[in-house]
């Protein structure tokens, strides 16, 4: 169990330090998609959100590939692996499967962590 969630940990860590990385400076060609997808992607990059996703990705991937800090890096990775899933499902088809293995390493590494995240689910939380 220790490799695998070793192995899914790095491989994560890499997806989002490269493309996150990415965002903040483009080194990968690439060009917008068609349609609203297009759209909505010319937004997000005209108002700097994809600064913020890609600052977000990067430091979350490097934590991942350190290994400090984890349970805060798949905190942070959730929101935007949702983000990229709806994104892929409801305007861009064609990226789904690279979502859907960043979402499937993640809910494994959130399984594998359980026991340091156990404090997010609880419904009944006090403050210190």
């Amino acid at each position: 169990m220790k490799v695998a969630v070793l192995i899914a940990r790095i491989l994560l860590g890499l997806v989002f330090l490269v493309f996150g990385f990415d965002k903040l400076v483009p080194f990968i060609p690439a060009q917008l998609p068609a349609g609203d997808a297009g759209i909505l992607a010319g937004l997000m990059m005209g108002h700097k959100w994809m600064t913020f996703y890609g600052v977000v990705e990067t430091t979350s991937g490097l934590l991942l590939l350190i290994g400090r800090f984890v349970p805060l890096a798949l905190t942070l990775l959730a929101g935007m692996i949702v983000n990229i899933l709806l994104f892929d499902i409801t305007l861009a088809p064609v990226g789904l499967p690279p979502g859907l293995v960043a979402g499937v390493l993640e809910v494994f590494l959130v399984y594998a962590y359980r026991e340091t995240l156990r404090g997010i689910f609880d419904a009944n939380a006090k403050p210190a």
